[in-house]
């Protein structure tokens, strides 16, 4: 397997680490597909829901959460962290069963699909956060008539990297891209050909704008907002809300884009209504929310 080439050399041992790391993760998806799905996402959530709260940033997710909800008691924040556990090990399991998920159609459904029918043909910016399982937002989004580019953050190690760009790049029929100098230029091309670019824009981004976040201040990435008001595009925050199992629903919601001289006060306005719907939705579901984020400054 060949490694993507990487900025500075790796030295000898953090490549042998890197190996080691890439092994570990190949073999545990070997494992995990050679389960049924549902299996494998129970098996992987039960391990994480056991394993993860012995961690530091078991404390520090419900640092968060409490502050976040300052009613809320030690124990309601615990509780709610612990099923948070269980829904990323799920995801770190579909994430590389992504295509055993794309083969079932019964396992992804939009809610309200006509959220997308004024985007067919003249392309959208669309926006997801670290809920439910985010990595199953474009499974159907060619079916829609949105065929999509993704725009993520690239691993430290090359050789893992690679592994899951494998499991994830053919939903992206316009190509998948990694955070750099050069990406938002094929971004722009892409939209300008009408094609459609997904982002997760919960993280927190200290380049970006600053918002308030369940009621703090929290810096956020202005790019969607910024790409939608330069290209003329749609902006649609979109989330995968986790039903049982393996099986998802797909909420869309069509954010205001603020259109107004001011072009770095629009970013903040708009960048604001798209985290005021994240917050709508995690609100609804709060233990499906990644709250070991450093999200707020």
């Amino acid at each position: 397997m060949k490694a993507k080439k990487s900025r500075r050399p790796l030295t000898r041992r953090k490549k042998l680490s890197f190996r080691a790391e890439w092994l570990a993760l190949r073999s545990i998806g070997g494992i995990l597909r050679s389960m049924p799905l549902d299996w494998s996402s129970a098996f992987m959530g039960n391990m994480w829901r056991l394993i993860a709260p012995m961690t530091h940033r078991h404390a520090r997710a419900k640092a968060h959460i409490m502050a976040a909800y300052p009613e809320m008691t030690l124990n309601e924040a615990d509780k709610i962290v612990r099923d948070m556990w269980e829904n990323l090990g799920r995801v770190s399991a579909e994430t590389v069963l992504l295509s055993k998920i794309h083969k079932d159609p019964s396992r992804v459904t939009y809610v309200n699909p006509e959220v997308f029918e004024d985007s067919v043909g003249e392309g959208a910016v669309l926006v997801t956060m670290h809920s439910g399982n985010w990595e199953v937002v474009s499974d159907k989004a060619e079916e829609l008539g949105l065929p999509l580019a993704g725009v993520y953050q690239k691993l430290k190690n090359p050789y893992s990297e690679e592994y899951l760009v494998g499991k994830r790049n053919f939903l992206y029929k316009l190509g998948l891209f990694c955070k750099g100098h050069d990406t938002g230029t094929k971004i722009i091309s892409i939209l300008r050909k009408k094609g459609s670019v997904a982002f997760v824009a919960d993280v927190r981004d200290h380049r970006g704008v600053k918002i308030e976040f369940f009621k703090q201040p929290s810096a956020a990435t202005h790019i969607p907002a910024a790409l939608a008001r330069t290209m003329n595009k749609r902006l649609i925050a979109v989330v995968a809300r986790r039903k049982k199992g393996s099986r998802f629903d797909i909420i869309a919601k069509e954010i205001p884009v603020a259109r107004t001289k001011d072009r770095v006060q629009d970013a903040i306005t708009t960048t604001q209504a798209v985290h005021d719907q994240f917050e709508e939705w995690i609100r609804e579901e709060p233990s499906q929310w990644m709250w070991i984020m450093k999200k707020w400054i």
